[in-house]
């Protein structure tokens, strides 16, 4: 399976009418293409950062559907007032405890991994980093992608409310300091969002 997020740095006053894009234009047009399995919506109004992430079945899939979404990101980027930033990955881990419901949070962990390492990586972040993460206050779910060209990796864990996910940042702070040694990924941006489209139904891989 395969994912390709769009990031866009925009104006934080357009958020609430850039959701409404997505949910309403955006989601019935990609729901008609071939190989779509779901969007989801990340959106931080302080900042006005968003991602909004299509998952495809295969990367045919992905790069068939490019030409038919181009129109759509233009638009977007005139609502929002700002180019977005698209890159496509390999959704590598999919692990969801349960449900979210309205009021999730999204914690955003981009980073890289040495090449030839990514195998060793993945591995090592199922058998020793989802367990620990599963015992965080609130957790629901993670999205492990990856980018096996570039070695770069976007690790997404969604909690069940703004509230749980304070609960767990120092537990969690401490996990990420551990990355490097513990799973071999070095971590260069982190964000925080509320999750504001949920429909990124892609199955479960572990």
């Amino acid at each position: 399976m395969y994912a390709r997020t769009n990031t866009v740095r925009g104006d934080p006053s357009t958020i609430d009418e850039s959701i409404a894009y997505i949910r309403d234009e955006v989601m019935p047009l990609v729901q008609g293409m071939d190989g779509f399995i779901g969007l989801s919506m990340l959106a931080d109004r302080v900042s006005g950062v968003s991602v909004v992430t299509t998952a495809w079945r295969t990367e045919e899939a992905v790069q068939a559907s490019d030409e038919g979404v181009r129109a759509s990101r233009e638009h977007a980027a005139q609502v929002s007032g700002a180019v977005p930033e698209v890159a496509v990955y390999e959704i590598a881990v999919m692990h969801r405890l349960h449900e979210t419901a309205e009021g999730a949070r999204t914690r955003v962990i981009w980073g890289s991994t040495e090449p030839g390492q990514m195998e060793d990586m993945l591995s090592s972040f199922r058998m020793l980093m989802m367990p620990k993460m599963e015992e965080l206050p609130g957790f629901a779910a993670c999205t492990m992608m990856v980018d096996r060209a570039t070695s770069r990796t976007a690790l997404a864990v969604t909690y069940d409310s703004a509230d749980t996910m304070r609960q767990a940042n120092e537990r969690a702070a401490q996990l990420r300091s551990e990355s490097p040694s513990m799973i071999g990924m070095r971590i260069d941006e982190v964000a925080e969002f509320d999750l504001v489209i949920a429909h990124l139904r892609v199955p479960e891989t572990v």
